[in-house]
């Protein structure tokens, strides 16, 4: 005889089968789960496995000598970093770190397009407006850290720059004062914010000290920011013609971002002069030789000012540009931006009222002594734990890391 199960209860015998097989499953794995719990003292691994463990993304090639301290901290310490890049001809695909494993990602919407969607434990990066602008939050992501790449104010980003970072790492009190002011402004949640130094200006102080950087001859750096308050905008080519004038010999950096934003000035810049022998325009992605072939700076609020200032200890003139804060963070404060109130200290302003003197003050700049209490006051205010700034910033990341993929049980 024949045992005969109808299709109905072959079905309910299967279901139950399948439920019993899956409590048994579920009973076997939290053995296991709770087995791994007793032997490492309390605590639970929660690693995706799909995950990157970190990745570093840069926007741009000129950020590599911001990232190269920390990503040779990283391989030294034998941690293996993914570094996505936007651009193709970015220094850091020809590294030769064995644990930093570069990757370009495409340049614009297309970079931000993989970064939308990318699954990784943590995300470091010098890019402001994540979740404002193209770049949004991945949902799997888990913990976003921001490395600003200038020694001045965080508030001098366009706005809402930093507002949706999980943390920050900063070099002054002063900036994190500013952030938890912006953040109970606007109702948002604190972020961590933790001290660690420049790890990049670390870095020029290095190289420096291994660098030849006397001339025989005087050169003027005009290296201003970008927008309608920076020098560009609101002398045009004046200033060029003046600096000809001197007969010193003048290089011209624009901000990299002028080629994007204001490029027809910039341009129109580069042909009204281009015939001149004592100028020379530059466009290096790394900023550290044209700094040490230069005798003086003149700027406006860029952050170059302090890269020249506080790791070559040499003279700057800053421009009265009639700074609006309206595009930036600093909007939002009732007080004026550190790096605006710090420049009368390390340099001479020049205005529209002494621009046609602007040799005469180059030379007092160059030989008047005033301005290096100032530089060392600044430094002070804007560079805690100089020398130290890639191995903090690692040990931070990794601190975070466990953190985020270890669980502490209680009882």
């Amino acid at each position: 005889m024949k045992l005969y199960i109808d299709p109905g209860t072959g079905s309910m015998l299967f279901a139950i089968l399948m439920g019993v097989f899956g409590a048994l499953s579920y009973i076997f794995r939290n053995w296991i789960v709770k087995l791994k719990f007793l032997l490492t003292g309390g605590k639970t691994e929660k690693v995706d496995k799909n995950k990157i463990p970190i990745v570093i993304f840069s926007d741009d090639k000129r950020y590599w000598s911001v990232f190269e301290p920390v990503c040779r901290e990283f391989n030294k310490r034998k941690i293996d970093v993914v570094y996505m890049t936007a651009s193709a001809d970015d220094k850091a695909l020809d590294n030769n770190y064995e644990h930093i494993k570069v990757e370009f990602i495409g340049e614009g919407n297309k970079a931000f397009a993989r970064l939308n969607f990318l699954k990784a434990v943590i995300v470091m990066s010098t890019t402001p407006g994540l979740d404002v602008y193209q770049w949004k939050r991945s949902k799997n992501v888990d913990y976003y850290i921001h490395l600003p790449h200038a020694a001045s104010d965080i508030t001098l980003y366009r706005m809402f720059g930093i507002d949706y970072y999980d943390a920050v790492l900063l070099s002054g009190d002063y900036q994190a004062e500013d952030v938890r002011a912006l953040e109970k402004m606007r109702n948002l949640p604190e972020k961590e914010l933790v001290q660690v130094g420049i790890p990049y200006m670390d870095e020029m102080v290095a190289r420096l000290s291994k660098t030849d950087s006397s001339s025989d001859s005087i050169t003027v750096l005009l290296a201003p920011s970008w927008g309608d308050s920076a020098i560009f905008s609101k002398y045009g080519g004046k200033i060029i013609e003046q600096l000809i004038s001197t007969g010193y010999h003048i290089i011209v950096r624009p901000h990299p971002q002028s080629f994007t934003s204001e490029s027809k000035l910039i341009e129109g810049l580069i042909n009204e002069f281009s015939e001149n022998e004592n100028i020379e325009w530059n466009r290096d992605a790394d900023n550290f030789d044209v700094l040490c072939r230069s005798d003086i700076l003149i700027s406006d609020f860029s952050g170059v000012i302090f890269d020249f200032a506080l790791v070559h200890n040499k003279p700057v003139i800053y421009t009265n540009t009639g700074f609006d804060k309206s595009p930036y963070d600093a909007w939002w404060l009732d007080k004026e931006p550190w790096t605006l109130s710090v420049l009368p200290k390390i340099g001479e302003e020049l205005n529209d009222g002494n621009l046609d003197n602007i040799k005469t003050i180059i030379d007092n700049c160059l030989t008047d002594e005033k301005y290096a209490d100032g530089r060392d006051e600044a430094r002070k205010e804007t560079w805690n734990y100089m020398g130290c700034g890639a191995v903090r910033t690692v040990d931070y990341v990794m601190k975070k890391y466990d953190e985020i993929t270890t669980e502490t049980g209680g009882e």
